[in-house]
């Protein structure tokens, strides 16, 4: 299983499908909110929620929709990343709820190579987020700082820190 890629892997234009999706539950909700201390009645209150709000139920906390695509996207754009060096644009499209399924893919817009160490470049690239129905739910551009060909080799090779294992 590829897991991230290096400078060279990355074209312009390529389109990855992150999979499997990931349905989202009230547990993954309300464990999100409770450990970013996001205590909102909209997320953790659903009589609030039913009561007070256009949705009539509990919307799940937009920062976790874009926690979970963003981990989606890292076998394929981050596993090997040397640096997260911005998120330039984060966009909540549509709500979320509990049951849904959510969906990602990311889009190369661009790279170049680092203008201060010739064995690493940043890529640009945009994640969207999708509903089992294919409703847009979240749109996210970052840059991200990516090993060459070079780094990897210069470091011990694709899981340098990895143990052999030692029987008998």
């Amino acid at each position: 299983m590829q897991f991230g890629r290096t400078y060279e892997e990355f074209e312009v234009g390529a389109v990855y499908k992150h999979w499997p999706g990931k349905t989202v539950t009230e547990y993954d909700d309300h464990l999100f909110c409770l450990l970013t201390m996001n205590h909102h009645p909209l997320h953790m209150d659903v009589n609030y929620a039913e009561q007070t709000t256009d949705f009539g139920k509990n919307v799940v906390v937009g920062n976790y929709i874009y926690s979970l695509l963003l981990g989606m996207s890292v076998p394929d754009v981050s596993g090997k990343a040397i640096a997260n060096l911005e998120i330039e644009s984060l966009k909540h499209v549509a709500p979320t709820f509990h049951g849904d399924t959510i969906y990602g893919q990311t889009t190369v817009l661009d790279k170049w190579p680092s203008k201060s160490k010739n064995d690493r470049g940043i890529v640009y690239v945009e994640t969207k987020g999708y509903k089992q129905d294919g409703t847009l739910v979240c749109v996210f551009r970052r840059k991200v700082m990516v090993p060459t060909e070079t780094y990897i080799k210069e470091r011990g090779g694709e899981q340098p820190g990895r143990p052999e294992l030692q029987e008998g």
